[in-house]
């Protein structure tokens, strides 16, 4: 394994990074003293509402069988603030508004009898209010008196204002200085980083040969963890590229051969039993055979997403040899293949996973479209790069539209038709490697549509 060589040290130059530590941290505290500032004031708000609330409740009283209160002068002096804030109160009796501002709404107490804050709107101003109640007795009679105090909040939002700017000043001046520190910092220090960063960016998808540039002492353990991954993966890559090739050959060969065996016998035996037996073994091996391509199509797509190496093609004439060679299938099928849009649409994709993730929208395409009707292929540049699939078929179910895409997710009408649940997840994951999505729909005259963005 390739050892780093080591040009210096970064560790005098990291020690002033702390420095935008002391920065998270000011910052941090001054949220933390603006925050308390503002339960603070509130808090002293509360408390003089609740003071107000509870003296006009004192001085209700039932005398001779009826219920007096005269609201003291007190309650509403302690409530006066330098900004003049407006006070607002409603007293209901029993639940019934006897005076006051009928806008004002009674929120229940709480449990044990506390009063009730909230903060609300009122005529077009944010109120602080309070909600108590109290019980009265007398005599004869039984009675609840509620009590609902408002108080606008200009005065503690001026000072919160206040508060604010004072503490923004020192934020910026704490705000001006880190970020003078931290370029200067950033640029003594990440240098190197920077470079290892451009010499990562600048290698292609199959480069993975080790780093041999001088770097600092401190990086050179990150260089040499990556140089042994990079021969990790090489190794891993080759044998997964291997395998991919060799399964194709194992799984696909064999299938082909037990099919065709299959069917010289189906054309020799006699019985209708045994020949619907073998039907169902030919139907069996199809279905096998096309679900190991599928499983083999979509390795190869997760692979190649993962290295993608774009390259300029034009979509029409990729999707135009696709239909050129899939026209024989369609005619043995009674169908025809159309393909229509715009005359060219240049594009930077893989077209391997493009053309694979047609081939497949086209291949469920024909399997669902009826005998004798077409296949519409309609390829446009705008308002983005897309491919979209049409056929005359039963379409998809409505509710199953977003779970088509999950692998060996099939639909409710496709029991009796040969597939894998593979063809729509490898359309979905070429889309994905490209930016793009696919998005299913049905046609207003019956049939699927399925367009593949990019």
């Amino acid at each position: 394994m390739h050892s780093p060589a080591v040009s210096g040290s970064l560790r005098n130059r990291l020690v002033l990074t702390l420095i935008g530590g002391a920065v998270v941290l000011a910052l941090l505290f001054f949220f933390a003293v603006r925050n308390f500032a503002v339960q603070v004031a509130q808090q002293g708000q509360d408390n003089i509402l609740e003071a107000s609330v509870t003296s006009m409740l004192d001085a209700a009283a039932i005398r001779g069988g009826e219920v007096e209160l005269d609201l003291p002068y007190s309650a509403f002096s302690m409530l006066s603030t330098p900004a003049d804030d407006r006070v607002f109160y409603a007293i209901l009796r029993d639940g019934e508004f006897q005076s006051g501002y009928e806008d004002l709404t009674f929120t229940e107490s709480l449990p044990d009898k506390r009063p009730t804050f909230e903060s609300s709107q009122l005529r077009g101003e944010a109120v602080r209010q309070i909600s108590a109640s109290r019980t009265l007795v007398g005599a004869d009679k039984r009675t609840e008196i509620q009590i609902v105090l408002a108080q606008t909040q200009d005065a503690l939002s001026e000072t919160l204002d206040r508060i604010s700017r004072n503490a923004a000043l020192l934020g910026v001046g704490f705000f001006a200085l880190a970020a003078v520190l931290s370029f200067w910092a950033s640029s003594a220090t990440i240098g190197q980083l920077g470079r290892l960063a451009t010499s990562v960016t600048r290698r292609g998808p199959q480069d993975l040969s080790p780093f041999k540039q001088p770097v600092p002492q401190e990086m050179a353990p990150l260089v040499t963890s990556l140089n042994s991954l990079m021969g990790r993966l090489d190794h891993s890559l080759s044998q997964s590229e291997d395998f991919i090739a060799e399964a194709a050959h194992r799984v696909r060969t064999p299938l082909a051969t037990v099919r065709s065996y299959a069917e010289a016998t189906l054309q020799r035996v006699d019985k209708e039993e045994n020949r619907e037996a073998m039907r169902s073994m030919v139907k069996a091996i199809d279905e096998s055979s096309r679900a190991a391509g599928q499983l083999l199509d979509h390795a190869m797509i997760t692979f190649r997403a993962d290295h993608l190496v774009p390259e300029a093609i034009d979509l029409v004439d990729l999707v135009h040899d696709l239909v050129l060679r899939l026209t024989p299938v369609a005619e043995m099928k009674d169908l025809s293949l159309s393909l229509q849009g715009d005359p060219s649409v240049p594009y930077s994709g893989d077209p391997i996973l493009i053309q694979n993730a047609v081939r497949n929208l086209i291949d469920n395409a024909m399997k669902y479209g009826p005998a004798e009707s077409s296949i519409e292929i309609t390829v446009s540049a705008l308002p983005g790069p897309r491919i979209t699939i049409c056929d005359h078929g039963p379409g998809f179910l409505s509710h199953e539209i977003e779970t088509l895409t999950t692998r060996f997710q099939r639909g409710a009408n496709s029991k009796d038709t040969i597939g894998s649940g593979l063809g729509l997840t490898i359309a979905q994951d070429v889309a994905t490697a490209h930016g793009g999505r696919i998005d299913l729909s049905n046609q207003p005259k019956g049939g699927a549509c399925v367009t593949l963005s990019l």
